[in-house]
Protein backbone atom coordinates (compact mmCIF):
# COMPACT_ATOMS: atom_id res chain seq x y z
CA UNK A 1 0.00 0.00 0.00
CA UNK A 2 1.19 3.49 -0.93
CA UNK A 3 1.44 6.27 1.57
CA UNK A 4 0.14 9.26 0.22
CA UNK A 5 1.95 11.41 2.70
CA UNK A 6 5.37 10.20 1.00
CA UNK A 7 3.32 10.96 -2.47
CA UNK A 8 3.92 14.78 -1.85
CA UNK A 9 7.16 14.22 -0.49
CA UNK A 10 7.74 12.85 -4.56
CA UNK A 11 6.11 15.83 -6.06
CA UNK A 12 7.83 18.00 -3.94
CA UNK A 13 11.13 16.71 -5.33
CA UNK A 14 9.78 16.34 -8.95
CA UNK A 15 8.67 20.12 -8.33
CA UNK A 16 11.96 21.73 -6.77
CA UNK A 17 14.53 19.15 -8.21
CA UNK A 18 16.62 19.03 -5.39
CA UNK A 19 16.06 16.75 -1.76
CA UNK A 20 17.69 19.77 0.06
CA UNK A 21 15.26 22.04 -1.85
CA UNK A 22 12.29 19.74 -1.12
CA UNK A 23 12.91 19.40 2.59
CA UNK A 24 13.26 22.77 2.96
CA UNK A 25 9.68 23.30 1.24
CA UNK A 26 8.04 21.08 3.74
CA UNK A 27 10.37 22.10 6.59
CA UNK A 28 11.84 18.83 6.62
CA UNK A 29 15.51 17.57 6.77
CA UNK A 30 17.41 16.19 3.89
CA UNK A 31 17.41 12.90 5.38
CA UNK A 32 14.01 12.79 5.88
CA UNK A 33 13.05 13.39 2.81
CA UNK A 34 15.55 10.68 1.69
CA UNK A 35 14.21 8.08 4.50
CA UNK A 36 10.98 8.78 2.87
CA UNK A 37 11.79 8.33 -0.54
CA UNK A 38 13.64 4.97 -0.09
CA UNK A 39 10.20 3.61 1.80
CA UNK A 40 8.33 4.56 -0.74
CA UNK A 41 10.98 2.82 -3.95
CA UNK A 42 10.00 -0.24 -1.27
CA UNK A 43 6.21 -0.08 -1.38
CA UNK A 44 5.95 0.39 -5.34
CA UNK A 45 9.01 -2.23 -5.94
CA UNK A 46 10.32 0.26 -8.41
CA UNK A 47 13.32 2.97 -8.34
CA UNK A 48 11.36 6.40 -9.15
CA UNK A 49 14.99 8.69 -8.80
CA UNK A 50 18.04 9.27 -10.42
CA UNK A 51 20.49 11.00 -8.56
CA UNK A 52 23.20 13.38 -10.17
CA UNK A 53 25.48 16.07 -9.25
CA UNK A 54 22.94 18.52 -10.26
CA UNK A 55 19.67 17.17 -8.65
CA UNK A 56 17.55 14.55 -8.82
CA UNK A 57 15.32 13.35 -11.86
CA UNK A 58 12.42 10.74 -11.71
CA UNK A 59 12.57 7.70 -13.80
CA UNK A 60 10.55 6.48 -16.07
CA UNK A 61 8.27 4.73 -13.40
CA UNK A 62 8.25 7.99 -11.09
CA UNK A 63 6.76 9.94 -13.95
CA UNK A 64 4.59 7.47 -14.17
CA UNK A 65 4.09 7.31 -10.11
CA UNK A 66 3.90 11.41 -10.40
CA UNK A 67 1.10 11.21 -12.90
CA UNK A 68 -1.21 9.38 -10.06
CA UNK A 69 0.03 11.30 -7.16
CA UNK A 70 -1.36 15.00 -8.81
CA UNK A 71 -4.88 12.74 -9.12
CA UNK A 72 -4.44 11.10 -5.91
CA UNK A 73 -3.72 14.42 -4.22
CA UNK A 74 -6.59 16.26 -6.26
CA UNK A 75 -8.98 13.86 -4.54
CA UNK A 76 -7.73 13.93 -0.80
CA UNK A 77 -8.10 17.51 -1.49
CA UNK A 78 -11.32 17.32 -2.74
CA UNK A 79 -12.33 14.85 0.32
CA UNK A 80 -11.52 17.42 2.60
CA UNK A 81 -13.26 20.02 1.04
CA UNK A 82 -16.94 17.45 1.33
CA UNK A 83 -15.96 16.68 5.10
CA UNK A 84 -15.24 20.24 5.81
CA UNK A 85 -18.62 21.46 4.06
CA UNK A 86 -20.60 18.73 5.54
CA UNK A 87 -19.23 19.87 8.97
CA UNK A 88 -20.40 23.31 7.97
CA UNK A 89 -17.06 24.58 8.18
CA UNK A 90 -17.56 28.47 6.60
CA UNK A 91 -15.29 29.80 9.87
CA UNK A 92 -11.59 29.84 9.85
CA UNK A 93 -8.38 30.82 8.70
CA UNK A 94 -7.25 31.48 4.93
CA UNK A 95 -3.58 31.98 4.15
CA UNK A 96 -3.27 34.01 0.95
CA UNK A 97 -0.23 35.06 -0.56
CA UNK A 98 -0.14 37.73 -3.23
CA UNK A 99 2.42 40.42 -4.84
CA UNK A 100 2.43 43.76 -3.90
CA UNK A 101 -0.08 45.65 -6.21
CA UNK A 102 -2.51 42.36 -6.40
CA UNK A 103 -2.49 42.83 -2.42
CA UNK A 104 -3.54 46.32 -2.86
CA UNK A 105 -6.13 46.34 -5.56
CA UNK A 106 -7.69 42.57 -5.48
CA UNK A 107 -6.84 40.80 -2.02
CA UNK A 108 -7.87 43.82 0.23
CA UNK A 109 -11.09 44.61 -1.38
CA UNK A 110 -12.02 41.26 -0.98
CA UNK A 111 -10.93 40.64 2.74
CA UNK A 112 -13.56 43.50 2.83
CA UNK A 113 -16.20 41.53 0.73
CA UNK A 114 -15.14 38.83 3.34
CA UNK A 115 -15.64 40.94 6.52
CA UNK A 116 -19.50 41.46 5.25
CA UNK A 117 -20.83 38.05 3.97
CA UNK A 118 -18.36 35.28 5.37
CA UNK A 119 -17.18 36.94 8.66
CA UNK A 120 -16.13 33.88 10.08
CA UNK A 121 -13.55 33.60 7.03
CA UNK A 122 -9.92 34.81 8.33
CA UNK A 123 -7.75 36.12 5.72
CA UNK A 124 -3.62 36.28 6.69
CA UNK A 125 -1.52 37.84 3.86
CA UNK A 126 1.59 37.37 2.94
CA UNK A 127 3.53 39.92 0.24
CA UNK A 128 5.13 36.74 -2.29
CA UNK A 129 5.90 37.41 -6.14
CA UNK A 130 4.05 35.82 -8.32
CA UNK A 131 7.03 33.06 -9.31
CA UNK A 132 7.28 32.43 -5.80
CA UNK A 133 3.45 31.95 -4.63
CA UNK A 134 2.63 29.13 -6.60
CA UNK A 135 5.30 26.94 -5.09
CA UNK A 136 4.17 27.66 -1.64
CA UNK A 137 0.64 26.73 -2.70
CA UNK A 138 1.92 23.91 -3.76
CA UNK A 139 4.08 22.63 -1.10
CA UNK A 140 1.78 23.53 1.27
CA UNK A 141 2.70 26.41 2.88
CA UNK A 142 -0.32 28.71 1.49
CA UNK A 143 -4.13 27.71 0.91
CA UNK A 144 -4.24 30.77 -1.88
CA UNK A 145 -2.16 32.87 -4.15
CA UNK A 146 -2.83 35.30 -6.09
CA UNK A 147 0.11 35.51 -9.36
CA UNK A 148 0.62 36.25 -12.90
CA UNK A 149 1.06 34.98 -16.33
CA UNK A 150 5.32 34.25 -16.58
CA UNK A 151 7.51 32.78 -18.52
CA UNK A 152 8.09 28.82 -17.08
CA UNK A 153 4.60 29.49 -14.72
CA UNK A 154 2.31 26.43 -14.49
CA UNK A 155 -0.11 26.29 -17.01
CA UNK A 156 -3.96 26.15 -17.42
CA UNK A 157 -3.84 22.22 -17.77
CA UNK A 158 -1.07 22.09 -14.76
CA UNK A 159 -2.68 19.11 -13.15
CA UNK A 160 -1.81 20.38 -9.85
CA UNK A 161 -3.64 23.57 -9.36
CA UNK A 162 -7.22 25.07 -10.33
CA UNK A 163 -7.11 28.62 -11.50
CA UNK A 164 -9.23 31.58 -11.54
CA UNK A 165 -8.72 34.29 -14.19
CA UNK A 166 -9.04 37.72 -12.02
CA UNK A 167 -8.26 40.48 -14.55
CA UNK A 168 -5.69 41.72 -17.31
CA UNK A 169 -3.65 44.94 -17.33
CA UNK A 170 -1.54 46.69 -19.77
CA UNK A 171 2.08 47.53 -18.96
CA UNK A 172 2.50 51.82 -19.70
CA UNK A 173 5.76 53.33 -21.15
CA UNK A 174 7.41 55.53 -17.96
CA UNK A 175 9.44 58.12 -20.06
CA UNK A 176 11.51 61.00 -18.19
CA UNK A 177 10.19 64.29 -19.68
CA UNK A 178 13.00 65.79 -21.72
CA UNK A 179 12.85 62.00 -23.49
CA UNK A 180 12.41 62.86 -27.47
CA UNK A 181 9.05 60.91 -27.30
CA UNK A 182 7.93 62.17 -24.26
CA UNK A 183 5.34 64.39 -26.18
CA UNK A 184 4.06 61.08 -27.88
CA UNK A 185 0.07 60.22 -26.97
CA UNK A 186 1.48 56.54 -27.81
CA UNK A 187 4.83 55.34 -27.71
CA UNK A 188 6.10 52.59 -29.99
CA UNK A 189 7.96 49.77 -27.86
CA UNK A 190 10.49 49.46 -31.28
CA UNK A 191 11.64 53.25 -30.71
CA UNK A 192 12.86 52.49 -26.92
CA UNK A 193 15.13 50.38 -28.53
CA UNK A 194 18.44 52.49 -28.19
CA UNK A 195 17.11 53.58 -24.70
CA UNK A 196 18.35 52.75 -21.14
CA UNK A 197 15.86 50.77 -19.32
CA UNK A 198 14.95 50.11 -15.75
CA UNK A 199 13.46 46.89 -14.44
CA UNK A 200 12.37 44.48 -11.60
CA UNK A 201 15.18 41.66 -11.35
CA UNK A 202 15.84 38.86 -13.10
CA UNK A 203 13.33 36.47 -11.93
CA UNK A 204 10.53 38.62 -11.12
CA UNK A 205 7.54 37.89 -13.81
CA UNK A 206 7.30 41.36 -14.27
CA UNK A 207 11.26 41.33 -15.69
CA UNK A 208 10.49 38.61 -17.97
CA UNK A 209 7.37 40.02 -19.80
CA UNK A 210 9.19 43.43 -20.01
CA UNK A 211 11.88 41.48 -21.98
CA UNK A 212 9.16 39.57 -23.95
CA UNK A 213 7.70 42.43 -25.15
CA UNK A 214 10.62 43.98 -26.47
CA UNK A 215 11.90 40.78 -28.13
CA UNK A 216 8.76 40.33 -29.92
CA UNK A 217 9.18 43.79 -31.83
CA UNK A 218 13.10 42.79 -31.89
CA UNK A 219 15.65 44.00 -29.35
CA UNK A 220 16.83 43.27 -25.99
CA UNK A 221 16.20 45.97 -23.50
CA UNK A 222 19.41 47.18 -22.23
CA UNK A 223 19.16 47.23 -18.67
CA UNK A 224 21.18 49.64 -16.87
CA UNK A 225 18.91 49.96 -13.10
CA UNK A 226 17.22 47.03 -11.30
CA UNK A 227 13.92 47.73 -8.61
CA UNK A 228 11.43 45.64 -7.19
CA UNK A 229 9.69 48.68 -6.15
CA UNK A 230 7.76 50.10 -8.62
CA UNK A 231 8.04 53.38 -7.32
CA UNK A 232 11.80 53.27 -7.30
CA UNK A 233 11.45 52.63 -11.07
CA UNK A 234 9.42 55.66 -11.89
CA UNK A 235 12.04 58.10 -9.83
CA UNK A 236 14.43 56.64 -11.82
CA UNK A 237 12.69 57.46 -15.13
CA UNK A 238 12.41 60.71 -13.52
CA UNK A 239 15.98 61.31 -13.01
CA UNK A 240 16.30 60.29 -16.68
CA UNK A 241 18.06 57.52 -15.89
CA UNK A 242 16.23 55.40 -18.11
CA UNK A 243 12.66 54.42 -19.46
CA UNK A 244 10.56 51.38 -18.07
CA UNK A 245 7.40 49.64 -18.78
CA UNK A 246 4.91 49.52 -15.37
CA UNK A 247 1.52 47.63 -14.84
CA UNK A 248 -0.69 50.35 -15.05
CA UNK A 249 -2.60 49.67 -11.41
CA UNK A 250 0.31 50.34 -9.79
CA UNK A 251 1.16 53.75 -11.14
CA UNK A 252 -2.53 54.67 -9.67
CA UNK A 253 -1.41 57.56 -7.41
CA UNK A 254 1.57 57.74 -7.76
CA UNK A 255 4.08 60.76 -7.98
CA UNK A 256 5.54 61.40 -11.37
CA UNK A 257 7.31 64.24 -10.61
CA UNK A 258 9.89 64.41 -13.61
CA UNK A 259 8.59 61.25 -15.71
CA UNK A 260 5.16 60.69 -18.11
CA UNK A 261 3.38 57.40 -18.72
CA UNK A 262 2.31 56.85 -22.00
CA UNK A 263 0.06 54.18 -23.83
CA UNK A 264 2.09 51.39 -26.16
CA UNK A 265 1.49 50.77 -29.26
CA UNK A 266 0.75 47.58 -30.87
CA UNK A 267 1.41 44.75 -29.51
CA UNK A 268 2.66 45.50 -25.68
CA UNK A 269 3.19 43.72 -22.08
CA UNK A 270 -0.08 42.63 -20.15
CA UNK A 271 0.01 41.29 -16.67
CA UNK A 272 -2.53 38.50 -16.36
CA UNK A 273 -3.53 37.96 -12.65
CA UNK A 274 -5.32 35.16 -11.65
CA UNK A 275 -5.90 33.06 -8.29
CA UNK A 276 -4.85 29.45 -7.48
CA UNK A 277 -5.35 26.66 -5.14
CA UNK A 278 -4.38 23.09 -4.80
CA UNK A 279 -6.53 21.34 -7.37
CA UNK A 280 -9.33 19.75 -5.61
CA UNK A 281 -9.74 22.23 -2.96
CA UNK A 282 -11.88 24.80 -5.24
CA UNK A 283 -14.76 23.89 -3.47
CA UNK A 284 -13.39 24.08 0.45
CA UNK A 285 -15.90 25.88 1.57
CA UNK A 286 -13.15 27.73 3.04
CA UNK A 287 -11.41 28.66 -0.16
CA UNK A 288 -14.40 29.23 -2.23
CA UNK A 289 -15.98 32.34 -0.80
CA UNK A 290 -12.30 33.79 -0.86
CA UNK A 291 -12.25 32.73 -4.84
CA UNK A 292 -15.76 34.57 -5.09
CA UNK A 293 -14.81 37.99 -3.25
CA UNK A 294 -11.17 37.97 -5.25
CA UNK A 295 -13.44 37.46 -8.60
CA UNK A 296 -15.57 39.94 -7.60
CA UNK A 297 -12.72 42.47 -6.43
CA UNK A 298 -11.32 42.26 -9.52
CA UNK A 299 -14.52 42.61 -11.48
CA UNK A 300 -14.94 45.92 -10.18
CA UNK A 301 -11.34 46.97 -10.67
CA UNK A 302 -11.22 49.63 -12.74
CA UNK A 303 -7.88 49.21 -14.74
CA UNK A 304 -7.09 52.75 -16.95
Amino acid sequence: MIDPRRLRILRAVADHRTVTAAAAALYLTPSAVSQQLSALEQETGHALLIRGGKGVRLTPAGEILLTHTHAVLAQLERAEAELAAYAGGASGEVSVVAFATGIAEVVAPAIGLLATDHPGIRVRVRDAEGDESLPLVLDGAADLAVAVEYRGAPGVDDPRLSRVRLHAEPFDAVLPVGHPLADRDHVELAALADSDWISPYPGNPCHDMVVRACERVGFQPRVVHTSDDFRAIVALASAAAGVALVPRSALRGMELRAAVVRPVAGPAATRRVFAAVRRGAERHPLLSPVLDALAKAAADLVVG
